[in-house]
Order: C-alpha cells, then structure tokens, then sequence
C-alpha cells in the first residue's frame, strides 16, 4: 500500500512538472501566431521567437525526466529496504528453520523409518545431506558402533540414532532453543534389551517425548489429550501398523520379487549384490512376511488388517479436525503419512513392473 501510494504521488508530480513547462513553453508560439498574424510576415522577429520556444520545452521535458527517474530510484530504495525488513522479521519469527544445524543423514533410500526422518526434516525446512548406505557392506556406516539406520550427524559431532529418537531430539530443539542437542540427547537413554526370540536389541528410553518446558508444551500441545494421543498413535504406527506392511508388499513371491527388484535399482548394490538382494531377498522377505502373518495373526487377505488399520486412524482424526494434530500435522501425522506413502511407491512400482511383465 505504501508503495503503491509513493507511485501515485510521483505520478502526479511529475505529470504537473511536465504540464508546467509544457504550458511554459506554449506562451510564446500563441504570442507568434498572433504577432504574425497582425503583421503578415515570418521575418526574423518571428524566428527569434521561435528559437526561444524550443529550448524551453524541451529543458521542461528533461527536467520531468529526471525528476521522474530521480522519484524511480528513490521508491526502489524504499522497497528494497521495506523488504528486507520484512525478510528479517520473517527469519526473526521462525526459529525452525535450524540453520545453524549441518545435517547428514545415513540411509537407505526404500526404508520406511529413513523416510520418516527425511519427512520431518522436509516439513520443517531444515537443509540436510544423505549418504546412501549400501545395505550388504554398509561402509558408509563402519566407523559407527551402532549398525542400523537412520543415523543423523549433527555439524559431525553428534550422532543421532534411530528414526523416534531423531525426530523427538530435533523437535525439542527447534521448539525450545534452550539446549543443545548434546544435551537433549541425554534425555534419551540406551538400554540394552531382549526382545520376544530372547536377542540382544538395544532400546532408547523416552523417544516418544518432547522434551520442552510447561509453557512450550502449552502452546505445542493445546489441548488437553494432545500430547497423550500424539505419543499414543506414534507407537501404534512402529508397533502395530509397520507390522503390517512386510504382509502386504510381499504377500505372494511375484510381489516380493516386483518390490525388491524397485529397491535394488532404488538403492545402492553393486552388480553382483544387485542380483543376490533381488532374488534371495525377495525369497527371505516372502517366508519373513508369511511368519509375522501368523505371528500377528493376519487375516489371510492381509489388505483387511490394512484397510482397518487407516479405518482406525481415520476414526481417531474425527470429522473436526484435518490432522490428528489439529489444523497442522505433529508428529504421529508425519510418521503415519511416511509409512504408507513409502509403500505405496513400492506397491505402484510393482504394479507397473507385473504389467510389464505381462506384456512381454
């Protein structure tokens, strides 16, 4: 609005300079036309007067100009500085952005617990690497004691592992400001534990927490179960729908091998490795799906746990709110959202490799 009005004042301004001296400049040819008029000729009292005219009209038009483009220049100091202000406000009022964070993230590209972390960090804004780890060798990761992914390095100093723990240490982080995220991390214990065949797994106390103050979790969570109900559906998704994913993409051995033949050319395998991931694993990943169908006691058309289980997210969403995080998505919503896009890409990679299949 501001600049729009400094345009129409200039505008105007320069249009009465320019009439000034238009006006200026006209006199005298009224005054010639009558003077030649009274005296019928063009003599040299005629010319003199006309030699006068046009200098004056044409020191009126330059002198328009100039201020015009003297007027120009002023207004885009103006908005140049009005912009950047704004800029600066902008960057003032968004402490999400992270930029004083230097990200790498070591993944494997079709893992459902990479892509959440890569979801997170989209949404958010925050600038990262990835190191594509070659599933088979992974010496990408050798230096780490810890052998899985996701693992985030944060500015080459701090290693953050599993995808939960990553994504609640950086929230805290963006939401507060107060720590850093060395020190949020302690928040976050390893623990050694033993799952249901009686392995050695190691566990991390509290990933499921945001670890901010009263007034942050206040305005985080707003409503009076917000913060139960975001912890809640963020188990659900790692302890019961991930368990019905593997049933679903490899649900017969055309399936598995359509899909792992999409993950071998998605990833990084070498020719060799390539060939061995695509068949033995399609083979692996097809008696591993049969046996968490059982262990989980699946339907035999697995598409129905599937279907039941959006059917309740759906149901706890409600008709009032767009996410399960109100207007916005928190955190059960991204990783949600991750889990099923990442198999849909592979269920429709597979689709189109079977068409292929059949037209051949």
């Amino acid at each position: 609005m501001m600049a729009a009005a400094c345009v129409r004042t200039l505008s105007k301004v320069g249009r009465l300079v320019l009439d000034t001296q238009t006006s200026a400049a006209l006199a005298p040819r009224i005054s010639m036309r009558c003077q030649r008029r009274a005296y019928g000729t063009g003599g040299a009292g005629f010319r003199s007067r006309l030699s006068l005219a046009a200098p004056v009209r044409a020191s009126g038009t330059v002198l328009g100009c100039a201020f015009l483009l003297g007027g120009g220049f002023g207004l885009y100091q103006t908005l140049k500085l009005t912009l950047q202000r704004h800029l600066a406000e902008e960057k003032a009022n968004a402490p999400e952005l992270g930029t004083d964070l230097k990200l790498t993230l070591y993944q494997y590209k079709t893992c459902p617990f990479c892509s959440k972390v890569r979801a997170f960090l989209d949404y958010h804004g925050l600038p990262y690497e990835i190191v594509e780890v070659n599933p088979v060798m992974r010496q990408e990761i050798k230096w780490s004691t810890y052998r899985k992914v996701p693992i985030l390095m944060v500015n080459g100093m701090v290693q953050l592992n599993d995808s939960s723990v990553i994504v609640s240490v950086l929230k805290t982080y963006l939401v507060s400001k107060e720590k850093t995220i060395s020190e949020i991390l302690a928040c976050y214990p390893e623990m050694k534990a033993k799952n249901d065949s009686g392995k050695d797994v190691i566990e991390f106390g509290n990933k499921y927490w945001v670890m901010v103050r009263d007034a942050d979790a206040d305005h985080l969570y707003p409503g009076k179960d917000t913060r139960k109900e975001e912890i809640k559906w963020r188990k659900w998704a790692d302890e019961w729908l991930v368990h019905l994913i593997s049933p679903n993409v490899y649900r017969t051995p055309t399936e598995a091998l359509a899909s792992f033949d999409y993950i071998v050319r998605e990833g990084k395998f070498g020719t060799f490795e390539g060939f061995f991931a695509k068949y033995f694993g399609a083979a692996a990943m097809w008696i591993i799906s049969m046996r968490l169908k059982n262990k989980h006691h699946l339907q035999d058309d697995v598409r129905q746990d599937l279907y039941n289980a959006v059917n309740d997210w759906v149901a706890a969403i409600g008709k009032n709110k767009e996410f399960m995080g109100g207007d916005q998505p928190n955190l059960a919503d991204l990783k949600l959202e991750t889990k099923l896009n990442n198999r849909e890409r592979e269920a429709n990679q597979m689709a189109e490799n079977l068409e292929n299949e059949k037209s051949i």
